[in-house]
């Protein structure tokens, strides 16, 4: 079938299988042109490896560090007239192109908040790779059923306390418009949290622990966002940003058991506001992230997810030298664009967006650029118009 993109909101609901793996390509390729991990990972856990910084991870161990890779994933395949969702995609072309690589890659796709993906990922670890070395946690779901209670929980992305108000940008119309987004009442608190927090990092890793499959010196790293005040009361100060504190209160639990067993250690890396899936669906982070890649690109600095992961296992995890932590004990991989002058140009231009000028003061086509292409569209050498075979089975 020949595969178009069709764009609902703040997701794309088709994805291109070639573009996909094109996309996967070019982030293999740029970890190969880096120096090899000196004493990088050999036996990796990704948990939420199918996009983002999750991929970008899997990506960086793989083909920066030869390392084995196991990936938990919730994902669907293509069906009857539809494709399947861009992990699915992203996933095949990652497993395909470590095989031929002569490297290790299995996958298990299901819910990785239940019980059962857990049992089915420690029996793969115990048959095929003895005790993993570094454990990724980079679930981004809006629900979770509780492995314990049964509920279901369903995140929300709103202000605590009181409503917010502030520019946002309909990145596909480019109508640039003021929203006002009512507070969360205390369920919709508590079921953020539980989504989002660090319960089920937690779980993982204590279900890791209890079956003895964490190498002596393991380490785990989860990943986090803090942003601009621009942006604080719905991320923050907001419901997300709640549910952050939580992941941090679970990376010291972590940590304190990694270290009295076997040295270990877990910690959070806080990294740049990019362009998500998950970011899509954040009201107001869009217009910031579109003035922000526009500053940060005319500066040099700007990176994306694989440039951020391979930059984080290079110059921190993998150095050789002490990790540089904050003083809440995070890796700031979000240094660059925090930095004094880009914060103070995005203060100074926020004001000044409107719908007319947003080309021209933002990166709106770069934005839009990036969206496109985490679901395969817009890469080059990838002929759209061409049929292409949307039903691909799981490597």
């Amino acid at each position: 079938m020949v595969i178009k993109p069709k764009v609902r909101g703040f997701v794309c609901v088709t994805a291109h299988p070639a573009g996909c793996a094109a996309h996967v390509q070019e982030w293999i390729a740029h970890v190969k042109s880096q120096p090899p991990l000196k004493g990088g990972p050999k036996k990796v856990l990704v948990i939420g490896s199918s996009t983002g910084y999750g991929l970008a991870s899997r990506v960086t161990a793989a083909f920066g560090s030869g390392a084995a890779t196991l990936g938990v994933f919730f994902e669907r395949p293509s069906e009857e007239g539809r494709p399947a969702t861009p992990g699915w995609y992203n996933t095949i072309a990652v497993t395909a192109a470590a095989r031929s690589a002569g490297l290790y890659a299995k996958n298990i796709n299901g819910d990785a908040f239940s019980d059962e993906i857990k049992r089915q990922t420690l029996d793969l670890i115990r048959t095929d790779l003895g005790q993993i070395d570094l454990v990724i946690y980079s679930l981004a779901s809006p629900r979770r059923t509780h492995p314990k209670t049964g509920g279901v929980h369903k995140s929300v992305l709103k202000p605590v306390g009181q409503s917010y108000t502030n520019k946002t940008v309909d990145t596909d119309k480019g109508l640039v418009s003021t929203i006002t987004i009512e507070p969360a009442n205390e369920q919709e608190i508590a079921d953020t949290v539980t989504v989002m927090g660090g319960e089920d990092w937690e779980m993982w890793m204590q279900a890791l622990a209890d079956a003895k499959l964490l190498a002596p010196g393991a380490q785990s790293i989860a990943y986090s966002y803090i942003g601009p005040q621009v942006t604080w009361a719905i991320y923050k100060n907001g419901t997300i940003g709640l549910a952050k504190n939580d992941l941090e209160r679970a990376a010291k639990a972590i940590d304190s058991s990694l270290k009295a067993n076997g040295g270990g250690r877990a910690f959070i890396s806080v990294n740049k506001a990019l362009v998500t899936q998950a970011s899509s669906a954040i009201p107001v982070v869009p217009l910031y992230i579109s003035i922000l890649y526009k500053l940060m690109k005319a500066k040099g600095t700007h990176e994306g997810c694989i440039e951020q992961i391979q930059r984080l296992f290079a110059t921190q995890v993998y150095s050789g030298k002490p990790i540089q932590f904050d003083e809440a004990g995070r890796v700031r991989l979000d240094d660059w664009e925090m930095r004094p002058e880009i914060q103070n140009a995005v203060t100074e231009i926020w004001p000044q967006v409107t719908t007319e000028n947003l080309t021209s003061l933002t990166d709106i086509a770069g934005y839009r650029s990036e969206f496109m292409k985490l679901f395969g569209f817009g890469l080059p050498g990838i002929n759209y118009e061409a049929e292409v075979e949307p039903h691909l089975l799981m490597l």
